[in-house]
């Protein structure tokens, strides 16, 4: 029983540890998520930063500027160019496209080491402020990379997608405006903003500690689920294995004091101590039929008759009292009951549940002498039978395991009287039984509940 318990504590342990681990798993992921936005912040500042410097350099290096800029005079006039508007401003932005790129072989750090390889895979949005319009996106999941050559139905839609997207990424990150200054005039200073998300590291780290906790929720409520269904069913089976041997058991040395009796009564009795033996052989014989039938009963669902609880009460009583230790007859035991009081019993099984109690108060006493009451009274709907004693007590720390199989304070003893005793009356009877109150040199109270209606 010790062993089993023992199992029992370390799987529940195993299951608090894996809680433990997958909560320091969660902090510690959201921990590196912090982080890696902190990382992608500063990133996407780099970013603006490097949009709104490169025209400066494209200054300096790019020798076909001022014709750039003449060439995009005349395509945003219309001036002798018999073209749609639509294709007019795409080739105005090809051409501040070019203006902003630097001159083929010079050795350009911010774009060629930073912009165009997009090594760190963050969605981003420029949008140009000054226009209106989307300037750029990267790592964005849309169709088409630009609006050139779109038709006016798949402009719309990829408009209306990027709006959507921008959105997004502003709840996500604070967005980022910075300026684009190409040579100081005042026509070709453009404020734009860059929105940016979160990158798919981060989504996939933010998702993993949610799929880690329900993965161990689960493990943790089939283990407990399992792990009670498997208490529930040893503890049944140690009970019935239990009352089923010990019925065996008992037949044979029932059928030999049947035996003996008829050998006694076959004497010549002049005193009458054998007929007086013979009674009591009968008594006990009568004992222990009834225990074999209780045994029995705990395998198998009881019938209960609605029945007076006083005689219950005394019979047992008595039953006891006849039978102390020569040590105990100095021990004083007294049953108060109303006679009215009845209820739906078995009364082989709730006899053992008192019976129980009362060895439990004996061998409580510390020492010849000391008083076991036993009080019967109506609460409503309910029975109550305290059983008191003033014996040594139980210390409060170990109120939580009196009913715990295998748990005495005796040196001997399997330490099933009370398990027995709670099952027999929870689980048969539909009552209670509970600890009501103990402490130490003081005594002990149990308290019985049962209904009277079931």
């Amino acid at each position: 029983m010790k062993a089993y318990r023992i199992s029992i504590n370390l799987k529940l342990g195993l299951i608090v540890f894996a809680v433990l681990i997958s909560l320091a798993s969660l902090w510690y992921t959201n921990f590196l998520v912090e982080r890696l936005r902190e990382r992608e912040t500063v990133i996407a500042q780099l970013w603006a930063s490097a949009l709104a410097e490169l025209p400066k350099g494209a200054d300096i290096m790019n020798p076909h500027r001022e014709d750039l800029q003449e060439l995009e005079r005349i395509v945003g006039s219309g001036a002798g160019l018999n073209l749609p508007r639509d294709e007019r401003e795409r080739l105005r932005q090809a051409i501040v496209w070019a203006m902003s790129m630097p001159t083929s072989g010079q050795p350009e750090f911010i774009y060629n080491a930073f912009l165009e390889p997009n090594v760190f895979g963050i969605p981003t949005l420029v949008y140009d402020s000054t226009r209106n319009t989307f300037y750029s996106w990267l790592n964005v999941d849309v169709p088409h990379d630009s609006f050139v050559d779109l038709d006016s139905s798949e402009a719309s839609a990829l408009e209306t997608k990027l709006q959507r997207i921008r959105a997004e990424m502003a709840s996500q990150y604070e967005p980022i405006q910075f300026v684009v200054d190409f040579g100081g005039l005042p026509d070709q200073r453009l404020v734009q903003t860059l929105y940016y998300g979160e990158s798919d590291m981060v989504r996939y780290l933010r998702w993993f500690p949610v799929v880690q906790l329900v993965f161990v929720g689960l493990f943790a409520f089939v283990a407990y689920v399992g792990f009670s269904y498997v208490r529930r069913s040893e503890q049944s089976s140690l009970w019935v294995g239990m009352a089923k041997e010990a019925a065996h058991q008992l037949g044979t040395p029932i059928s030999s004091l049947m035996g003996w009796l008829e050998m006694l009564r076959m004497h010549d009795d002049t005193s009458g101590s054998i007929q007086q033996i013979s009674e009591e052989i009968e008594a006990d014989i009568q004992r222990l039929e009834r225990v074999t039938g209780r045994f029995s009963d705990i395998g198998s669902l009881p019938k209960l008759e609605v029945q007076p609880i006083k005689p219950i009460l005394e019979n047992t009583i008595e039953y006891m009292r006849r039978r102390l230790p020569r040590r105990g007859t100095l021990v004083r035991m007294t049953v108060s009951a109303t006679p009215s009081l009845q209820a739906p019993l078995n009364a082989d099984l709730f006899e053992w549940v008192i019976e129980n109690l009362l060895k439990n108060a004996i061998d409580a006493m510390n020492s010849d002498r000391g008083r076991i009451d036993v009080v019967a009274t109506g609460r409503g709907d309910q029975i109550q039978i305290d059983v008191s004693d003033t014996g040594r007590g139980i210390d409060r720390r170990q109120h939580k395991n009196v009913f715990r199989p295998g748990y005495s304070t005796k040196k001997r003893g399997w330490g099933l009287g009370l398990s027995l005793a709670k099952r027999i009356v929870e689980d048969y009877h539909g009552g209670q039984l509970v600890l009501l109150y103990s402490r130490p040199g003081e005594g002990t109270t149990f308290r019985i509940r049962v209904p009277v209606n079931r």
